[in-house]
């Protein structure tokens, strides 16, 4: 069975898209512990981030960097912070998170967006993806 992220990618479950390569997809966290946290992924379903191949853990690395560039352009911080969990879905991924503090980084808090700030958030984040 297919994980949410790969139903993501497929265009089967709607997202906020942020940036797409050709192996990898970043899209806003609809539950984000800040405004900007995107979740980058590889478009192949491998479980753990340090299982994927060294090509396309490569890949996904560099997408991030491009990706955490944008975040830092459009949101404002001091840092994008990087956070690996990889326990609530069977699919790896890469939490980046905007930061003014370390106190930021708090997966239990979380900020609420309306749908219009979640496209708009999006839309910049993507016009700013180099």
């Amino acid at each position: 069975m297919a994980s949410i992220f790969s139903k993501i990618v497929a265009g089967e479950i709607p997202c906020y898209k942020v940036a797409e390569t050709e192996s990898c997809f970043a899209f806003l966290d609809i539950n984000p512990v800040q405004k900007g946290h995107v979740l980058c992924i590889p478009k192949k379903e491998v479980d753990y981030l340090f299982d994927l191949d060294e090509q396309l853990y490569g890949e996904l690395t560099q997408f991030a960097r491009r990706v955490a560039q944008s975040i830092k352009k459009v949101c404002p911080c001091q840092k994008v912070g990087v956070a690996v969990l990889g326990l609530e879905v069977p699919h790896a991924h890469i939490h980046l998170i905007p930061l003014q503090n370390e106190g930021d980084m708090n997966f239990h808090n979380h900020v609420k967006l309306t749908e219009e700030e979640f496209k708009q958030l999006a839309a910049e984040l993507a016009a700013n993806f180099e």
